[in-house]
């Protein structure tokens, strides 16, 4: 595979997910949908002109690890850097809830409810869990603005996926270890859990604050938007030689400059080409990541295993059941209430996307149970993006949670 057709593969896949946005606007489609969709077809339809896609011409050094490092990131960084600390904190219990103990819960009952009906060993089906726990409700926000759903439901929904993409990292990272060295010690895994979400905060925090200061010594727009991208990268590679979490350090990095650094530090002129930047860079990287999970998922495979990827779907429902009814009561005893209705949509918003599938692809062929992991992952994935993703809007408006509507009652 030589650099000439990598860059190559990239230009079309580019060239894809052009065409597909604009059909997607026409038709009024979730964008991340038809990305899926178009991939799948990508993947059937064999065309000489599209063969640079085709799974045995794609470059060799696309790997899960680069995907992980190249597109994570940026997602994450973008994400963080423009959400408000302040309605963070306001909503931190629910936020903290759903981010530790909800994917823990999730990852759990999911892992045990695999095992028991379709199989796999414990472990295993407890890998699967935390493969599958993070939730990337991408789809899910953008109909919530077009349709103009209470912002403070948004943000719960898009700071509990930034949040909770750290935690199933960790979480995964510790439980495959564990599989890899055949035993599992409780204690060490919640020492390795706290040390790495703690020290990923730390040191992201430390890292944006650091930056924020340099940002504000500098007065050039290109200057400054370089540093951001250093920033976004770094801390999220720096975070991963120190074996801590890197998600979270982007993000906490992200909070701190997008909520200090920018607003300090940066002229009006430069947070807007910040934001504008950030925002293509985070529709690029969209783009191409749900284009790959079309172009990756094998619908044969699914067909012959559709009894277990059924299962597994009512067994991530189920986890995602679960953390919600039971865990958002709780956070109603301490904090402000979040409506039942609210409630609702939170679990069946809760698709599953590009980090599942990547956590799932990063196992070595030699990995026991490997391809069935793969499997049940690419059929959860695909249920959830175009079946969830497509009936999300229809129950918004069936709650009456569209078009400013009062969103306070239950």
């Amino acid at each position: 595979m030589t650099p000439t057709s990598g860059i190559e593969f990239l230009v079309w896949l580019l060239i894809v997910a052009a065409m597909i946005a604009m059909l997607a606007k026409r038709l009024r489609i979730p964008y991340t949908v038809s990305l899926v969709l178009g991939g799948l077809l990508l993947g059937i339809i064999q065309l000489p002109i599209l063969s640079p896609l085709q799974p045995g011409h794609r470059p060799d050094w696309l790997t899960p690890d680069v995907i992980l490092i190249l597109f994570l990131p940026a997602l994450v960084f973008e994400g963080s850097v423009k959400l408000d600390v302040r309605e963070l904190l306001r909503n931190s219990v629910p936020l903290l809830l759903l981010a530790n103990a909800g994917v823990l819960l999730a990852a759990l009952v999911t892992g045990y409810l695999v095992h028991w009906l379709i199989g796999l060993p414990v472990l295993i089906a407890l890998l699967f869990g935390c493969i599958i726990s993070a939730t990337d409700p991408i789809s899910v926000l953008a109909i919530f603005k077009d349709l103009r759903v209470d912002k403070r439901l948004s943000l719960i929904m898009e700071g509990e996926s930034l949040l909770n993409d750290g935690t199933a990292v960790v979480l995964f990272g510790i439980l495959f270890g564990a599989i890899v060295a055949e035993k599992l010690t409780v204690a060490k895994g919640i020492e390795q859990y706290f040390l790495a979400v703690a020290g990923g905060a730390v040191l992201g925090s430390a890292l944006g604050y650091l930056a924020s200061r340099i940002t504000g010594t500098v007065d050039d727009p290109q200057i400054e938007i370089t540093l951001t991208t250093i920033l976004a990268y770094g801390s999220y590679l720096l975070a991963f030689h120190l074996h801590l979490s890197g998600v979270i350090a982007t993000a906490s990095a992200g909070l701190m400059l997008g909520n200090f650094g920018a607003k300090r530090g940066m002229s009006a002129g430069t947070r807007t080409a910040m934001q504008s930047f950030w925002e293509y860079i985070s529709f690029v990287m969209n783009s191409l990541v749900f284009l790959l999970i079309g172009l990756e998922i094998h619908v044969r495979e699914l067909l012959q295993n559709w009894a277990s990827v059924l299962l597994a779907i009512g067994a991530v429902f189920v986890g995602r059941v679960l953390s919600i009814y039971l865990l958002m009561p709780l956070s109603n005893r301490f904090a402000e209430k979040i409506p039942l209705r609210w409630q609702h949509v939170a679990v069946w918003g809760g698709l599953r996307g590009a980090l599942a599938l990547a956590l799932a692809l990063s196992l070595t062929t030699a990995f026991p149970y490997r391809e069935q992991i793969l499997n049940l992952t690419f059929g959860v994935v695909i249920f959830s993006i175009l079946v969830q993703g497509l009936t999300i809007k229809p129950l918004v408006r069936i709650l009456k949670l569209a078009n400013g509507d009062d969103a306070t009652a239950a």
